[in-house]
């Protein structure tokens, strides 16, 4: 999604905005010497550790360790995907979004008479639904309120082959609407008519709130299929939305937890009963880009099925698209339903306290991850053992670097007797060993304090003659000096956010927060002194791997080797 907008709008937008305004607009933020505090938006705390920084146009938490841009932080604070964040914080400062596609920079095409169709679209089901003895008995038996129906906007489609067709779609421009959000479908003889008959609908709404598509579901068991969903439109991919995430959301204003359940009535219920944390996937397995949202919204995410072996299935099936999202702070849970009950006819029987004392009661990912490996495992063999270790670790090598992939590896140990020697596939591998790039403690001091005053980079010519240097963080620190050089006067901010999509950013941002305040001049001082120790190592390899193959050199290596063999080995200890 993010690389749909150009990098040179995200700079020019971060560079407009000033992140106190944009912070102070939401939270009340005191001036506290050259930064402005605040008790923290994103955690319980009674005296402020949250600051924000206008000279380095970033916030830090030193309670719960958030940190960011303005846009991070319009993400977090308002639950926002990241090309809304940037849409919200394009509309204070007057800039229209650009979108890269297969013309240079064209503009995002308009799809605002799309939203206001499928919006027209729900307020007709919505009117229907008081017309419709049997949707009225349904909805009574299934103890749907009127707040409920309310919030939820939920309609009825009624039989006959053009309700929509006659209500919204008198134009040609209005037909061909209707077509393109998968509202009509067509006969063999090419003939429209209404895609939604006789069923309950269930508006689906994206993360603004916008109608973007329908569920339907018949009254009848006799009726098939059961439910019915739009089909992909330009607005609605089904693989990456959730019904309620926008409920659900209007709802918690500090999201913990949240559930994930299999169907509308299922949500609807839980929410009804006082649970308003449940979503539910649109007719499809849980996917990646599903996990990402729900981490998103939430740190905690609990994935509830049936017992039966469909459930299980599904369950296993969520579990390998969380497990790359599960980075540290974020675990996943799994709640198993006793047989013959779903949601719906458990919080209805046990009432709201049954239900979440039984999402307290949810199965950790890890269990349920050894658990499942294991159960057609004899594990008093070696071979049975050696079987759980090879199903393990190609799993386990998905999770990001951190403590919780640290301590599954030990569990596998601990389980199977084998070493837990992970080989992650290519991509992974990369993820997880560009953000070393940056421990090294000589390098990482030139990134911070190349971070805290990106006009550092104008005293630094090219070509850097640090770069024969062979230590993780190099080529990062020589791309930092290359994007500042290139920006004059750009800040912190904006120089760690061309880093957002790379897996470089976590530790970047993580330097960003922990950057003390410190005067200028000493920064200056220092950040030269350390560019000028890495050059001095740098000599210092060329001259030993020069030295390592004495026999072989040609005429003019061996006249280099002369004039590197004086290097003294001091300061070589810190890299």
């Amino acid at each position: 999604m993010r690389g749909l907008i150009p990098d040179s709008f995200i700079d020019e937008l971060l560079a407009r905005v000033d992140i106190v305004d944009v912070i102070e607009r939401r939270v009340p933020l005191k001036k506290a010497g050259r930064e402005w505090t605040a008790c923290c938006p994103f955690h319980n705390e009674r005296s402020p550790s949250f600051y924000v920084s206008p000279a380095k146009q970033f916030f830090h938490c030193f309670g719960c360790g958030a940190h960011g841009s303005a846009l991070k932080f319009l993400m977090d604070y308002e639950r926002l995907e990241f090309p809304d964040a940037v849409e919200e914080l394009a509309q204070t400062v007057g800039l229209k979004v650009p979108r890269e596609g297969g013309r240079e920079a064209a503009p995002r095409e308009d799809k605002t008479d799309l939203y206001a169709l499928l919006d027209a679209a729900a307020s007709w089901y919505e009117g229907e639904l008081p017309r419709n003895a049997d949707a009225q008995a349904y909805c009574k038996k299934r103890g749907l309120d009127a707040e409920t129906i309310k919030r939820f906007r939920l309609g009825w489609a009624p039989a006959g082959y053009d309700g929509v067709i006659k209500s919204l779609g008198n134009s040609e421009r209005r037909m061909q609407l209707l077509n393109e959000a998968g509202m009509v479908a067509s006969s063999e003889r090419g003939s429209k008519y209404d895609r939604f008959r006789e069923r309950l609908m269930f508006p689906i709404l994206d993360r603004r709130g916008r109608v973007i598509a329908f569920g339907g579901r018949v009254l009848s068991s006799e009726q098939s299929p059961k439910y019915l969903n739009s089909p992909e439109t330009p607005l609605f991919h089904k693989g990456r939305e959730l019904f309620a995430l926008w409920q659900v959301k209007q709802a918690n204003a500090n999201l913990q937890r949240i559930v994930v359940v299999e169907g509308y009535m299922d949500v609807i219920a839980l929410h009804q009963a006082g649970l308003p944390i449940a979503v539910a996937t649109l007719g499809t397995a849980t996917t990646p880009e599903h996990t990402e949202v729900l981490f998103r919204a939430a740190p905690d995410v609990v994935f509830c099925f049936d017992g039966d072996r469909a459930g299980r299935a599904a369950a296993w099936k969520a579990l390998e698209s969380a497990l790359p999202r599960l980075r540290d702070g974020r675990q996943a849970y799994f709640l198993f339903l006793p047989d013959g009950e779903d949601p719906d006819s458990l919080v209805r029987k046990e009432g709201r306290d049954g239900f979440e004392q039984r999402i307290k009661q949810a199965m950790p990912l890890s269990d349920y991850f050894f658990n499942e490996l294991s159960h057609d495992v004899e594990m008093g063999s070696l071979d049975g053992r050696a079987r759980l270790a090879e199903r393990a670790r190609p799993l386990i090598a998905k999770l990001p670097d951190g403590a919780f992939r640290d301590l599954m590896a030990q569990e596998l140990e601990k389980r199977s007797g084998a070493r837990a020697m992970l080989q992650a596939d290519p991509a992974a591998h990369r993820a997880v060993q560009r953000p070393v790039a940056v421990q090294r403690s000589l390098v990482r001091s030139a990134i911070s304090l190349l971070l805290a005053q990106p006009g550092l980079a104008d005293l630094v010519e090219k070509p850097y003659r640090f770069l024969g240097l062979d230590k993780p963080g190099v080529g990062l620190l020589a791309e930092l000096l290359d994007i500042a050089r290139s920006r004059p006067g750009i800040n912190s901010a904006v120089l760690v956010e061309h880093f957002a999509e790379r897996p470089e950013y976590p530790s970047l941002q993580k330097l960003m927060a922990a950057l003390s305040v410190g005067e200028p001049e000493i920064q200056r001082l220092e950040f030269m002194s350390a560019l000028e120790r890495m050059e001095h190592q740098s000599l210092i390899q060329r001259r030993n791997s020069l030295s390592a193959r004495r026999d072989q050199l040609s005429d003019a290596e061996k006249a280099e080797l002369r004039t590197l063999l004086p290097l003294r080995e001091q300061m070589s200890s810190k890299s």
